[in-house]
C-alpha cells in the first residue's frame, strides 16, 4: 500500500513537471519508409509515454506508430493520444494472444512485434524512456536492416547461446526459486538446438526488428521448448523480456548499442548517454528524470 501511493505521487511530480509535453507538436510522418514504433500502453504512463515517443521521434523519423492498450486506457486517453500522435493506430492486446505463449507480461507486446513487422522495420520502445541527444546508432540500424537492443554492460556482444547459459550457471547457479531469466538461461544448455543460437542478457524496452526478420512460429516454438524446461515458471513476469532477447540475438543481422551510450537510469553518464531507460530501481528515487524530461520538452518547444 505505502508503494502504491508513493508511486502516484511520484507520477504526478513527473506529470505536474513536464505537463508543457502537451503544448509540443504532434508527431506526424516523417519518412517514407515502413519505420515504426510499438509499444504496450497503460493510463498511468500517458505522460511518460508522450515525452518518450516525441523525444525519439525528435531523432528518429518515424512513418507509424503502434500502441497496444493494456486494457487501462480510457476513451479519453485514447483521443488525446490520436491528437498528439495522428500517425498512431491503437490496438487491444488481447487481439495478440497466441497458443503456446504465456499471456500477460508483456508477451501480446512481443506478438504484435511479430505481426508488424512483416511491413515495418519496429522498434520497441518503453514509456519510461527518453531521448536525450542524436542517436546515429539506431538510425543506421534502420538504413541497413539491423535489429538492435540496449544492453547492460560496456562492449557487449551477442553471444553463443551456449556460452551465455554456461556463465549463468558457473555464476548464479539458479534454482525453482531464482527470477525467471536467470533460470531461462541457465536452461538453454538443455535444448537441442542451443548450439546454433545466440542469445544477448538485453532489455526489452528499447530494441529493434528490421522488416522481415523473423516470424511469430519462432517465438512459439521456443516458448514452448523452454518452458518443457522451467514449467510454469515460464509465465511468470520476466520471461518476455528473455524471448525478446534471444528473438534479436537470432536475426541475420543484429547488434548491441554501446554502452553507457545507451543505458539505464543507474548507469547514465551525462553528458555522453544519448538515451536512457529509467527503470523501476532508479526512475524516481531522485529528479533527475523529470528534469532532464523538463529540458528536452523544452528543446521540443523550441
Amino acid at each position: 500500500m505505502f508503494y502504491s501511493i508513493k508511486d502516484k505521487l511520484n507520477r504526478y511530480r513527473f506529470s505536474y513537471t513536464c505537463r508543457q509535453v502537451f503544448n509540443t507538436a504532434p508527431v506526424t510522418a516523417g519518412t517514407d519508409q515502413p519505420v515504426a514504433v510499438l509499444t504496450q500502453l497503460q493510463h498511468k504512463d500517458l505522460t511518460m509515454f508522450l515525452v518518450a515517443i516525441k523525444t525519439f521521434a525528435n531523432k528518429v523519423p518515424l512513418a507509424k506508430i503502434f500502441i497496444i492498450n493494456d486494457g487501462s486506457l480510457t476513451a479519453a486517453d485514447q483521443a488525446l493520444l490520436r491528437s498528439h500522435l495522428p500517425i498512431a493506430d491503437i490496438h487491444d492486446r488481447t487481439q495478440f494472444s497466441v497458443a503456446g505463449c504465456p499471456s500477460g507480461g508483456c508477451w501480446e507486446r512481443l506478438l504484435a512485434i511479430a505481426d508488424f513487422v512483416k511491413d515495418y522495420f519496429v522498434i520497441q520502445l518503453d514509456s519510461d524512456t527518453l531521448t536525450l541527444t542524436d542517436m546515429p546508432e539506431v538510425n543506421e540500424c534502420i538504413a541497413t536492416n539491423t535489429g538492435f537492443v540496449i544492453g547492460t554492460w560496456d562492449n557487449q556482444e551477442i553471444e553463443s547461446m551456449t556460452v551465455s547459459s554456461e556463465r549463468v550457471q558457473k555464476n548464479n547457479a539458479p534454482t525453482m526459486d531464482s527470477h525467471v531469466q536467470m533460470l531461462a538461461e541457465s536452461r538453454f544448455i538443455n535444448l537441442d538446438d542451443c548450439e546454433n543460437l545466440r542469445y544477448v542478457r538485453g532489455c526489452a524496452g528499447f530494441s529493434g526488428f528490421p522488416k522481415a526478420s523473423f516470424d511469430k512460429q519462432f517465438i512459439v516454438d521456443f516458448s514452448r521448448k523452454i518452458e518443457k524446461e522451467i514449467g510454469a515458471k515460464w509465465h511468470q513476469w520476466g520471461s518476455e523480456q528473455v524471448m525478446s532477447n534471444v528473438v534479436v540475438a537470432n536475426l541475420d543481422k543484429s547488434m548491441v548499442l554501446p554502452h553507457p551510450k545507451y543505458t539505464d537510469c543507474g548507469r547514465m553518464k551525462i553528458p555522453g548517454t544519448c538515451f536512457v531507460h529509467f527503470i523501476g530501481e532508479c526512475r524516481f528515487k531522485t529528479s533527475r528524470y523529470a528534469d532532464l524530461a523538463k529540458n528536452a520538452i523544452q528543446a521540443l518547444l523550441g
